[in-house]
C-alpha cells in the first residue's frame, strides 16, 4: 500500500483546473459510454460469432477481417486526435462531435450486422467495407468523447470519481446489451435472425444519438492549451514518445484488452460448445456485466489507499491466479463458473476507469514536462492500444478456433472443446499476468501528480510555464543532469 491519494488543496478553489463536478454534469458525461456500449459490446461479445455463425465467414477469415480491420482503423485514432485537438467551435474542441457524428455511426453499424445476399467473395468486400466504417464512425466519436475527461477537471480524485462514473454507466451499458441482444435479436427477426441482427441495430442507433446529444448539453470543458502553444501534429507526437508513463499505458492497456477480449468473446463459444448450455449465455455474460461494473463502482474507494498502477497490479494479480483455477472446473460446475466469472469481473472492473484516468495524468505529465498540452492525441493512443488489443483478442481467438477444427452449429471435437476451455480461462489468464507485470513499470505514483498539478496551477495562474522537467526516476525530485541552467527556460518550453 502506498501513500494515500491526493488531498484536497486550500487554493483548490483559485484553481479552475481543480473544479469540482456537479451530480447533473458527471452523469452526463458518464451516460455517454453507455451508448458507446450500445456499439462496442455488440462488436466484443458477438461480432465474431455473427461473422461465423450468421454471416457465413469460415472463422479463420472472419480472424483476419477483425484484425486487419482494426489495425487500419487504429491508425486512424491518432489523426483524430490531432484533428479534435485544434478544433475550435463556441461549444469546445470535443464535444460536438458527440453531436454530428451520431448518425454516420448508427447508419454504418447497421450495414455492419446486414447480411447481404452475395457469394462468399462478395460478402467478404463487403464486411471489409462496412466494419471499416463502422469502427472510422467509432473513432469519430470516441477520440472526443474520452479526451472530454480530461479537460473537465484536473483534480485527480475528482477525475477518478467521474471516470468511475463512466464506467459504471458503461458496464450498464455492457449488461443490457448482453443481456437482451440474443432476445432482441429472436423477436424483431421472428425466426429470421440475419433480420433481428438488422433491426436490433436500428434500435441500438437510435437509442445512442439520443445518449450522445444528452452529453453534449449537459458536460462544460474547462482546461485549455497554454495560450502561447503553437505546435503541429508531429510535435504531438514527439512529445508523446518522450512520455514515458504513456508509453508503458499504451501497452498496459494492449495486453489487459486482451484479457477482456479473449474472456468476453470466448464466452459464447464456451457455454455453447464447452458447457453445452446455451441458455446459460445472456446470464453469464450479463452477471459478468454487472460484476464489472461493481468494480468500476469502487475505484474511487480503492484509489484513496493505492496508487494506481500499484492497484492494477494486485488487481491483474487475481485475475490470471482466478482465470488459471477456472480451467480445472467440472463442465456440470455451473454455480463454480458464475462465481468465479464474478470475481474474476470484479477485478478487472477497476481497470477501465483506472487506465483512462491514468491517460488524463498522462496528458498532464506531458504539458508540465513540456508546456504544451494534446489531450485528444494522448487519448487517442487509449482508443488504439483498446482497438488494437481487441482485434488481437478476437483474431486470436478465432485463430485457434479454426485451427482446433472448430464448424459453426455443429458438435465439436474433443479437441475442439479443449482449445475453447482455453480461449476462457488460461489464456487470458497469462495474458492478465502478464499486465501485472508492465503496470509494475508505471512511475505516476500519487506524490508525484500531486506535485505536478501544483505547478501546472501555479503557471496557469501567474501565465508562467517553469520547472517543467522530467521527474527523476527513483525520487520525486527533479533530476540534477537535468536541470537547465539558471535563468534559461527547459528546451521546448513554451514563453513566458
Amino acid at each position: 500500500m502506498s501513500s494515500p491519494a491526493l488531498k484536497h488543496s486550500n487554493h483548490e478553489h483559485r484553481n479552475p483546473r481543480l473544479a469540482r463536478l456537479g451530480l447533473g454534469e458527471k452523469a452526463g458525461f458518464a451516460i455517454g459510454d453507455f451508448g458507446f456500449n450500445l456499439y462496442w459490446t455488440c462488436i466484443a461479445s458477438f461480432l465474431a460469432v455473427f461473422y461465423t455463425d450468421v454471416f457465413g465467414l469460415p472463422a479463420a477469415i472472419a480472424g483476419t477481417l477483425l484484425l486487419i480491420t482494426k489495425l487500419i482503423d487504429a491508425m486512424t485514432d491518432p489523426l483524430m486526435g490531432a484533428i479534435a485537438d485544434r478544433t475550435q467551435t463556441r461549444w469546445g474542441k470535443f464535444r460536438p462531435y458527440l453531436l454530428f457524428a451520431g448518425v454516420p455511426m448508427a447508419a454504418a453499424s447497421v450495414l455492419t450486422f446486414t447480411t447481404p445476399d452475395l457469394n462468399g467473395t462478395g460478402k467478404l468486400i463487403y464486411a471489409y467495407i462496412t466494419y471499416s466504417a463502422m469502427m472510422l464512425g467509432y473513432t469519430l466519436l470516441s477520440t472526443p468523447y474520452a479526451s472530454l475527461s480530461g479537460v473537465m477537471t484536473a483534480h485527480p480524485q475528482e477525475r477518478n470519481t467521474l471516470i468511475s462514473w463512466r464506467f459504471i454507466a458503461a458496464f450498464a451499458g455492457m449488461t443490457f446489451v448482453n443481456k437482451y441482444t440474443l432476445p432482441l435479436v429472436e423477436w424483431l427477426g421472428r425466426g429470421n435472425e440475419q433480420l433481428g441482427w438488422q433491426l436490433t441495430m436500428m434500435v441500438y442507433g437510435a437509442l445512442a444519438c439520443v445518449i450522445f446529444a444528452v452529453t453534449f448539453f449537459t458536460t462544460r470543458e474547462r482546461i485549455e492549451p497554454p495560450a502561447v502553444q503553437n505546435t503541429r501534429p508531429l510535435d504531438d507526437i514527439k512529445d508523446l514518445l518522450h512520455n514515458r508513463p504513456w508509453l508503458i499505458l499504451v501497452g498496459l492497456q494492449m495486453v489487459i484488452m486482451l484479457t477482456i477480449t479473449l474472456r468476453g468473446g470466448s464466452s459464447y463459444y464456451y457455454l455453447m460448445y464447452y458447457v453445452e448450455r446455451p441458455e446459460l449465455i445472456s446470464n453469464y455474460l450479463a452477471v459478468q456485466a454487472l460484476a464489472l461494473a461493481g468494480g468500476a463502482a469502487i475505484t474511487p474507494l480503492l484509489t484513496r489507499y493505492f496508487d494506481k498502477a500499484l492497484l492494477i497490479v494486485i488487481l491483474m494479480c487475481v485475475v490470471g491466479t482466478l482465470s488459471l483455477a477456472f480451467y480445472f472446473v467440472p463442465k456440470d460446475a455451473v454455480w463454480l463458473m458464475f462465481t468465479l466469472n464474478i470475481l474474476i469481473s470484479l477485478a478487472l472492473g477497476p481497470k477501465s476507469p483506472l487506465a483512462w484516468s491514468m491517460f488524463a495524468d498522462c496528458a498532464d505529465y506531458t504539458e508540465w514536462r513540456s508546456g504544451r498540452r494534446a489531450t485528444a492525441m494522448t487519448f487517442s493512443a487509449a482508443t488504439f492500444s483498446m482497438k488494437l488489443g481487441g482485434a488481437m483478442g478476437s483474431a486470436l481467438m478465432l485463430w485457434v478456433l479454426a485451427a482446433i477444427g472448430y464448424v459453426a452449429r455443429e458438435a465439436q471435437s474433443g479437441a475442439s472443446q479443449a482449445g475453447i476451455a482455453l480461449l476462457q480461462t488460461v489464456i487470458p489468464g497469462a495474458f492478465a499476468l502478464l499486465a501485472a507485470a508492465v503496470a509494475s513499470f508505471y512511475p505516476l505514483n500519487n506524490a508525484r501528480l500531486e506535485r505536478i498539478q501544483e505547478e501546472l496551477g501555479k503557471g496557469t495562474a501567474t501565465g508562467k510555464r517553469d520547472t517543467r522537467w522530467p521527474l527523476d526516476k527513483d525520487t520525486d525530485t527533479i533530476a540534477p543532469e537535468e536541470r537547465p541552467p539558471v535563468g534559461r527556460p527547459p528546451a521546448g518550453t513554451a514563453p513566458s
